[in-house]
């Protein structure tokens, strides 16, 4: 079998790569001319150079695959120019489809996001059939993400095989860029969070997101979604557990949401000025009001798809940020 992975330098892309070959599959990479080539190094892969926002490229990429992966996706909670999210995100997946549809591949296997999935007013957890509207998408990440799995729906509504997977927060190896949940490990594993606010997130090894792709290309019914996550957790657990593994002091201040927020705006307005990202986002500080919790017992059913604690996930992850120069000399407790 042979597959086309989108987003294959990138942190759940390069997992799903790993994983399939490691299953025996060939795997071909669409990459970008400028894309970090870091994650590939060590994967055997056939490299096709191209981008989701030009088509004839997309047409090569395709061309003799059994199946494709959709993984790429522009991630960040702040950009200058909103309209390159949207041609990425939105755009790229429908040429994208347009492309498999032609080349008559098997399956295709769309990386959404719990970004898509609705969450309870009364602040349970969500499932793939909790309400949601685009009006309930809090930035241009989430917007983006919603409208672009609703092409892979109505291509699927039109007879497209498309099966739809929607991660929760991912951790573990690989994560190069870092991703921002990437970076909240970071900062805590550095001693940079003092502070924290009441939310609350699903982690989810990186690992068993791309394990759940394989099995939703297996077993996956089309046009339907299936949630890939782990396990619920408040945030200072979270950071509680990170700052333990890397021999740091966790953090001890609750910061209420509306403290925060004027300095999210601040910082944007910053970085409008100097052109450089900001970790602190309005967006951000708005989806940190509800916790984001999600259930994965529709993927276990259907799939088969299992997790591991998200206790590894940090350690993974910590192991290879520190492997590869992110945190220095690591502290020693005591």
């Amino acid at each position: 079998m042979k597959a086309l992975v989108t987003g294959a330098t990138g942190f759940v892309g390069a997992a799903l790569a790993g994983t399939l070959i490691a299953a025996g599959w060939q795997v071909r990479a669409l990459t970008r001319a400028g894309s970090d080539p870091r994650n590939l190094r060590t994967l055997t892969v056939e490299r096709t150079v191209g981008d989701l926002t030009d088509a004839p490229s997309l047409e090569r990429a395709v061309a003799g695959c059994d199946a494709v992966f959709h993984a790429a996706a522009d991630y960040r909670l702040w950009v200058p120019d909103p309209q390159t999210m949207y041609r990425a995100n939105v755009d790229g997946t429908r040429n994208l489809l347009e492309a498999a549809r032609r080349a008559g591949v098997q399956r295709i296997v769309y990386t959404s996001s719990v970004a898509c999935i609705g969450l309870p007013a009364d602040g349970g957890v969500g499932t793939e059939d909790t309400p949601v509207s685009l009006e309930s998408m809090v930035g241009h990440y989430k917007r983006s993400k919603f409208l672009a799995e609703r092409v892979a729906l109505e291509a699927a509504g039109q007879g497209a095989p498309v099966v739809i997977v929607n991660p929760a927060a991912p951790v573990g190896p690989r994560d190069v860029k870092p991703t921002p949940t990437g970076q909240i490990v970071l900062d805590a594993a550095r001693g940079r969070t003092p502070a924290y606010v009441d939310t609350g997130l699903n982690i989810v090894h990186v690992d068993d997101v791309a394990a759940g792709h394989v099995l939703a290309f297996h077993r996956g019914r089309p046009g339907e979604r299936y949630i890939l996550g782990g396990e619920n957790l408040p945030l200072r657990e979270i950071l509680v557990e990170i700052t333990r593994l890397a021999g740091r002091a966790p953090p001890r201040i609750r910061l209420p949401h509306g403290v925060v927020l004027p300095i999210a705006y601040l910082a944007e307005g910053f970085a409008r000025v100097t052109g450089k990202p900001t970790r602190v986002t309005v967006d951000s500080v708005r989806m940190a009001r509800k916790r984001m919790y999600f259930s994965s017992e529709k993927a276990a059913r259907e799939l088969g798809y299992r997790y591991r604690p998200a206790a590894l996930a940090f350690a993974d992850a910590l192991e290879w940020f520190r492997a590869e120069g992110y945190l220095g000399e690591a502290p020693q407790n005591g």
